[in-house]
């Protein structure tokens, strides 16, 4: 669920949302921050330790002893040996974005790329109108809606969800990239959330890009590519690597030609709200086994 919307937001908070170090062991895990806590046993156990072996280096008489299976399986001794182990391998810890912050950050972003959208559209309009030579949007890419839009709907929301879902099991920096932006951006949120952070990009984006922009660059091939290649660089940050970009390019390409071949802003606004939709409600759900397992 990529949105430029909480782009902003995101590398702003970046530093005091994430506390990046090197992952233990072969199997890195991402640590929710309310699970992270820092015992005063723990730390006292390890100075106990600290203390012993000092004093065996100093050659006391120290009584040793076997540990009993009881103080193996205590929380103190859980704890000093989660201490040790960590000591010389840092764990990745992950905080999740507020859920107001995340709505806030929808909202507003969201209504100023309308905004500007908006403002596009009615200025090539009245410098069309005024006989200069600028490309009128609203009339290039109008809204539109015939019944068959609704089949060119459901087939891109297909082939996108499709394609995605194929990218996340075979494309390694893409999923994590995916995961990255999703676990911090969707973590807090309540169901109903999800539809908001669907709709309000998906309107938003098309607006400015398919529905301002691209007219601009021409509602040819030339301006397609070009679009959807902003569209897609436009999508880094907040973990997104150069593979997310990638993908957020494609798509943006396919939303600039469902726009350009139903000469209708609705098509690819509807379809970018639910493929929106679809994605973030998956990953929700997968979450939920993983958490499961």
């Amino acid at each position: 669920m990529g949105s430029i919307a909480l782009q902003s937001w995101s590398r702003g908070a970046s530093t005091s949302l994430h506390l990046l170090f090197r992952p233990v062991g072969s199997n890195p895990k991402l640590y929710d921050a309310r699970r992270v806590q820092f015992d005063v046993r723990a730390s006292s156990s390890r100075k106990s330790l600290k203390k012993l072996k000092r004093e065996s280096q100093q050659g006391k008489d120290i009584g040793l002893r076997n540990v009993t299976d009881e103080e193996v399986s205590s929380p103190r001794f859980e704890e000093a040996q989660v201490d040790y182990s960590t000591s010389k391998d840092s764990i990745d810890v992950f905080v999740a974005a507020p859920r107001d912050k995340v709505l806030q950050a929808c909202t507003v972003t969201s209504g100023l790329m309308a905004a500007l959208g908006l403002i596009i559209r009615k200025a090539s309009h009245v410098a069309s109108t005024e006989g200069l030579l600028v490309p009128d949007c609203s009339i290039d890419v109008p809204f539109g809606f015939e019944t068959w839009h609704l089949g060119l709907i459901a087939g891109i929301v297909v082939f996108i969800s499709s394609s995605r879902f194929l990218l996340l099991k075979s494309w390694p920096d893409f999923a994590d990239s995916s995961e990255a932006a999703n676990r911090q951006i969707l973590t807090s949120l309540e169901p109903l959330d999800y539809l908001v952070l669907a709709m309000l990009p998906g309107i938003s984006e098309e607006l400015l890009f398919r529905g301002a922009l691209m007219p601009l660059f021409g509602t040819n091939w030339n301006g397609i590519v070009a679009v959807g290649l902003i569209f897609g660089l436009l999508h880094l940050g907040s973990g997104r690597k150069y593979s997310f970009a990638v993908w957020a390019s494609i798509v943006g390409i396919v939303y600039g030609y469902a726009a350009v071949l139903s000469s209708s802003l609705i098509v690819p606004m509807a379809s970018h709200a639910l493929n929106n939709l679809v994605g973030g409600l998956l990953w929700r759900y997968s979450s939920k086994i993983k958490s499961l397992e």
